[in-house]
């Protein structure tokens, strides 16, 4: 914490808190808007710039002792990355924000989405996404991902329902498997790797 923001009797300094006026979208694209935030300091007025997509959703799927992952190939590596399995929550920032416009539950449309990614990627139907976490990606970019577990489905007898371009490969790896290639790097998007083991762990517990 920095020493300004506190005084002499270890209380924080309110004054110095940003608190939010406005904002203004200088750039707005199918998926991503670049917006300006204005904030007041202390009273005065800073801007900061920001990057913005709509939600994601990503999923563990589990059955006994073991863990579904995909193999997919990334056009952004371009190489194959062990993955949770999962995708966007709106398939545009315009249908995102009509969304939050309706003043609806965003985790009630995250529990959709899932639903949808776990049939399309893995060939699965969902009966019932449990909540884990939400992961906010940093401060200057704001891409939410919505963690589900996912213990009760049936197979789907038309298996995945893969997108143009998507080539995915289902693997079922056991928890100590999963456990390892999180921590090896192996699951190369460090967030889901993190959250991963944290849902790992609390299994470990119970």
């Amino acid at each position: 914490m920095r020493q300004e923001t506190v005084t002499a009797n270890n209380q924080i300094n309110m004054s110095n808190i940003p608190k939010f006026i406005k904002e203004e979208v200088v750039y707005k694209g199918r998926m991503f808007e670049v917006v300006h935030m204005t904030y007041d300091i202390d009273g005065q007025e800073v801007t900061h710039e920001k990057s913005r997509r709509a939600p994601g959703t990503r999923l563990i799927i589990t059955k006994e002792e073991k863990v579904l992952l995909i193999n997919e190939y990334r056009s952004e590596l371009q190489d194959w990355d062990i993955r949770l399995p999962g995708g966007k929550v709106c398939d545009s920032l315009e249908e995102y924000h009509e969304f939050l416009s309706s003043n609806m539950n965003i985790e009630d449309k995250a529990s959709e989405g899932a639903k949808k990614e776990a049939l399309e990627e893995v060939g699965i139907v969902a009966k019932k996404p449990n909540f884990f976490s939400i992961s906010t990606c940093g401060a200057s970019v704001i891409w939410d991902l919505y963690y589900f577990v996912i213990s009760e489905f049936e197979e789907h007898p038309n298996g995945q329902h893969l997108e143009l371009g998507e080539n995915i490969e289902v693997k079922w790896v056991t928890k100590e498997e999963a456990k390892k290639m999180a921590l090896n790097g192996s699951i190369k998007e460090d967030r889901s790797a993190a959250v991963l083991l944290r849902f790992l762990n609390s299994v470990q517990k119970n």
